[in-house]
């Protein structure tokens, strides 16, 4: 199985070199957020938290390339910050130091970060820690629209918008997916595609860039910075819609790949879904999630032969496993139809059991609508 061969690979591959270090820049003169011509480019991002997990993550768009390599900083157990507009990169770090070795709250951070920035009014912050408190400064002189908004666990920040309503569907779309058991990530994506969809960047016609961070206490990362996700889209058409498709991709969330006969972890969560509206075996036990296998690492040169053999039973394990949950079989392909039904999606001449972007759609929202639902009642 792919998981398997992933986790074997993991055990013997070399840990990659970190992130080289940036250079501190001047306060008082343009960074990364402006072009040759002294123009500030419109960004807007979301800080966040998983109080569940213990994720923190950032998730950025801009009109200028590259973002990845300014804006968004994570650091696990600390918190996340946003350094847009005029950017000055180093307040990133200096942020998460503040917040972490001087303990200082996001206002309070962002006070002395900007104390003696003589440029302080062309910058733009936003800063969130494990407590979830938040804090986003905008200063005068960063163009319309510009402004914030604050909530649970989250600030969002932007400038040179269209309009307030970019953070507000950016805001309201993370809100409705709180306490539903989806990824951090995923909900910073779908976030900031709802900003993009209520207009974005007022400026069109330049290029475009968007990035993602995530910081999980529970992973080290390939770098041992324990920043478990970081998709970079130098420059693209739809950056938003190429990261959450990178994302999906790699991680093989439903809608990374359209199928009609197949066999994977997305199709356990198609059955869970499914289940959560009443397509598949309703009122029957919950789908459960595939086995996970824990080892000690340094079996890989004291014990060989004992590694292998936890690798063998949690391959035995995980074939089981597939075989009932992860085999989009007869009896997933029956709850597939019956829902494209339920919505109008069935139409003459498709394949049976059709799982495509319009179906995964359907199913999204229905599971986020039922989730809401179930949570609103006493």
């Amino acid at each position: 199985m792919i998981r398997t061969f992933v986790l074997l690979f993991a055990v013997v591959a070399a840990v990659l070199p970190g992130q080289e270090s940036r250079a501190a820049q001047d306060q008082a003169s343009p960074g990364p957020g402006t072009d040759p011509a002294g123009l500030l480019h419109g960004t807007f991002s979301i800080c966040a938290i998983d109080r569940k997990s213990g994720e923190t993550g950032v998730a950025v768009t801009t009109r200028v390339p590259f973002v990845g390599r300014a804006v968004p900083w994570v650091r696990a157990g600390v918190g996340a910050v946003a350094t847009q507009a005029w950017t000055v990169v180093e307040y990133g770090p200096r942020a998460l130091d503040l917040m972490q070795k001087k303990r200082l709250a996001p206002e309070e951070a962002i006070r002395r970060l900007l104390a003696d920035d003589r440029g302080r009014e062309r910058r733009q912050i936003g800063v969130i820690d494990m407590q979830g408190r938040s804090h986003a400064f905008t200063g005068s002189e960063n163009g319309t629209w510009a402004g914030s908004r604050q909530g649970p666990d989250y600030t969002v920040q932007g400038n040179l918008l269209v309009g307030k309503e970019v953070v507000d569907a950016v805001a309201e779309r993370f809100e409705s997916t709180a306490g539903i058991g989806m990824p951090l990530a995923e909900r910073l994506i779908l976030a900031l595609e709802a900003g993009q969809k209520a207009g974005g960047d007022r400026r069109r016609g330049a290029l475009q860039s968007a990035a993602i961070r995530i910081a999980d206490p529970r992973d080290p990362g390939r770098a041992g910075d324990f920043v478990s996700l970081a998709i970079d889209v130098g420059e693209h058409p739809e950056p938003v819609q190429e990261m959450k498709r990178v994302y999906l991709t790699t991680h093989h969330r439903l809608g990374w790949r359209v199928y009609s006969v197949i066999e994977g972890e997305d199709v356990v969560e198609l059955k869970r879904m499914l289940q959560t509206t009443g397509h598949f075996r309703p009122g029957g036990p919950p789908v459960p999630d595939p086995p996970d296998l824990t080892f000690d690492r340094s079996l890989a040169r004291s014990d060989p032969e004992k590694l292998r053999a936890l690798f063998d039973e949690f391959t035995r394990k995980e074939e089981a496993f597939f075989k009932e949950y992860g085999a989009f079989d007869e009896e997933a392909v029956a709850a597939v139809d019956a829902f494209r039904r339920s919505r109008g999606l069935d139409h003459p001449g498709q394949p049976r059991g059709l799982v495509d972007a319009a179906f995964i759609e359907a199913l999204r929202e229905a599971c986020l609508t039922t989730m809401r639902e179930r949570r609103a009642t006493p």
